[in-house]
């Protein structure tokens, strides 16, 4: 047995260790029984690389920390700003390769990282710089807005760390059947192994990869600031910022009416390499059901007087009922059909009973379900005495929520692994109006319960795709899990005191400096949902209803037709397209679309450069968003953070 199926220690990178870098990445997976695939992976992914190669090191950790609680900052104040909020690893891998080898090269540090070094880092930015920070922006920040004061920092730090430890734990048993079973795409963690892959490549192959990797982030980069960052050079250029121009299009081409259902055209090329290594049929199922929401649906609602306002943040709150009632019931009886391999994760659990029992290797170098066991109940004890103490909030209710967190995790986890998009939002509301049903009567019940709920897919979702990388690379998960588990600690204090020093009160939210719409509708859901749910319109009980339906008949449609699977839609993409953007599934699409002329006509050259360029446009785009970000606000945010004004 290999010396990397004991504990996992801290190592030092020893020279040489880097020869492993040249392979082709499994992007297709493994045939077979459960047991073969995980057998193909071990011998020929595992083994010479994960078994030999440094990973978990004191540098890596370090390097992941500071980048991740740097890229906190920006999370947290475009979070605070639109609501939205990006991965962060991607742009930790290519800032830390850039950065170790220029201290290599300046005599600074004896050896470069390894490529499962930088994979370990790129886990412990992203715990740092993305999972800790979205339920700051979202359900703490509504509670400000409910409640009209701050909660003690004390508070937030307790809450933020168990929130992410309870998700981090979560998605050990899905891990083994999403990624090493199922083999879900996850894009953006194929991404991030793809631009490691390149950044440490040195053969014939593997330098094409890289130069085309580097074409297309550069001609990324470039897009996204022509797109977003004229305006910064000089406020008279915006006029000529793509974005102006795509939007001056948009109103003369489908007019204001059609913009407000986003039935439009937008540019951002992220989301089109994010379709072609997400594949057709997904983008598909997503382009068509989008176009059934928001070109017939949401038109005939309006038009009867049902929906009213014609802004995106109005419309989506009578879309997003179906659509993630579609996700959740294809996901659950995803979960029941397939129980027979989900209750693979968990066989160690009884192992631990048995006196000289022993574990496959497998068992070995996966995190052991027992730090599930040991981190749900923990935090599920010490979370029930803090809400009960902090808000009042029911014991069953606090248990009721770490069940749901479980049961909706799941689903949110298989979305992002088909669509790599996490479904926070509309978790959180079905949990709003789970709990609203069965204890009305408090706002702040229902928001907090939520709240548990979507830190837990966001952090589930997240190691996933960290995994996701690390699957394709050969890394020891054990060892990975352990570097995304160190991240919380630093991203959870550096994002809490952050937001304090952001926003010290509430009078800050909901102004030209902070609109923060998530916390809004955060609000105004759990305002609506403690009222209970016969306060729920009859159009969205019936979408729900519907939605469900539309769910089980997808999940069972490929159990009863297995040949012709990849020809029944997705159900992750169908329901995804009622909760967000319709442009968003055209761009989806067009990957897509691109993808699979290339690969039909010059299928050799698809395979070696597809998912290389698709990587590198989401790093270069992602890495330009970032500058943008500090570019523009970096010196406010500097400015808040020093205490000044």
């Amino acid at each position: 047995m290999s010396h990397d199926t004991n504990s996992p220690v801290l190592t030092e990178a020893k020279p040489g260790e880097n020869h492993a870098a040249e392979f082709e990445l499994p992007v297709e997976g493994f045939q077979g029984t459960a047991e073969e695939i995980e057998q193909q992976w071990y011998e020929k992914v595992y083994r010479g690389r994960g078994d030999s190669m440094a990973q978990l090191t004191l540098r890596a950790l370090i390097m992941g920390s500071i980048l991740g609680g740097i890229l906190s900052l920006t999370n947290l104040y475009i979070g605070l700003k639109s609501g939205w909020g990006f991965g962060v690893a991607i742009t930790a891998c290519i800032l830390s390769y850039s950065l170790w080898t220029t201290f290599h090269k300046l005599g600074w540090v004896r050896t470069n990282m390894t490529i499962l070094e930088n994979n370990c880092m790129q886990s412990t930015a992203s715990a740092a710089g993305y999972s800790t920070g979205t339920t700051l922006v979202s359900a703490f920040a509504a509670l400000m807005l409910i409640t009209g004061k701050p909660m003690p920092v004390s508070l937030m730090l307790a809450w933020v760390f168990l929130l992410a430890v309870l998700g981090v734990t979560m998605a050990i048993p899905m891990k083994r059947q999403m990624i090493n079973i199922e083999q879900l795409r996850f894009p953006s963690g194929l991404a991030a192994a793809e631009t490691l892959r390149a950044l440490h490549s040195h053969g014939e192959k593997g330098m094409r990869a890289a130069k085309g990797l580097a074409v297309a982030g550069g001609l990324a980069a470039f897009s996204t600031f022509w797109t977003d960052g004229l305006r910064l050079v000089h406020k008279s250029l915006e006029v000529f910022q793509l974005s102006s121009v795509v939007n001056w299009l948009n109103e003369l081409l489908v007019g204001k009416a059609w913009m407000g259902r986003t039935v439009m055209f937008n540019w951002d090329p992220i989301f089109i390499a994010a379709g072609a290594i997400t594949g057709m049929r997904v983008c598909l199922s997503m382009l068509v059901s989008g176009t059934l929401c928001w070109a017939i649906y949401v038109p005939i609602m309006q038009g009867q007087g049902v929906i009213e306002g014609s802004g995106f943040k109005q419309v989506v709150q009578w879309t997003l009922w179906g659509g993630t009632a579609c996700m959740v019931s294809s996901g659950l009886l995803n979960f029941l059909l397939q129980w027979k391999t989900s209750l693979r994760a968990f066989r160690n659990l009884g192992k631990m009973f048995q006196r000289g029992g022993t574990q496959d290797r497998m068992d070995q170098l996966e995190a052991p379900i027992t730090w599930f066991v040991v981190g749900q109940v923990l935090v599920l004890i010490v979370l029930a005495i803090l809400a009960k103490a902090t808000f009042d909030i029911p014991y069953w209710v606090a248990a009721l929520a770490l069940v749901m967190s479980f049961i909706l995790a799941l689903v949110a986890c298989r979305v992002t692994g088909e669509t790599d998009t996490t479904p926070v939002g509309a978790m959180g509301q079905i949990t709003q109006m789970t709990i609203g049903a069965l204890h009305p009567g408090s706002a702040t019940t229902t928001l907090m319960s939520a709240n548990v709920v979507s830190s837990a897919a966001i952090s589930s979702a997240d190691l996933l795709t960290d995994l996701k990388s690390g699957y394709l690379l050969g890394a020891n998960p054990r060892k990975q899990f352990l570097a995304q588990f160190s991240g919380i600690f630093i991203g959870t204090i550096i994002t809490v005191l952050a937001f304090r020093v952001m926003v010290p009160d509430a009078s800050k939210l909901g102004t030209d400096q902070f609109p923060a719409p998530a916390a809004q509708n955060w609000r105004a859901v759990a305002e609506t949902m403690s009222q209970g749910i016969g306060h729920l319109h009859p159009v969205k009980r019936w979408s729900m209803a519907i939605g469900a339906v539309v769910g089980v008949v997808l999940a069972v449609l490929p159990v009863l037709l297995p040949r012709q699977q990849k020809y029944i839609p997705s159900a992750a993409g169908v329901g995804l397209a009622w909760t967000f953007h319709w442009y968003y599934s055209m761009l989806f699409f067009l990957g897509a679309f691109l993808g699979w002329i290339f690969q039909k006509r010059a299928p050799e050259k698809s395979e070696e450069y597809t998912f290389p360029v698709a990587s590198g446009v989401i790093a270069g785009g992602s890495l330009m968003g970032v500058l943008l970000i500090f570019w523009e606000n970096g010196p406010e945010m500097i400015k808040k953070l020093l205490g000044g004004g």
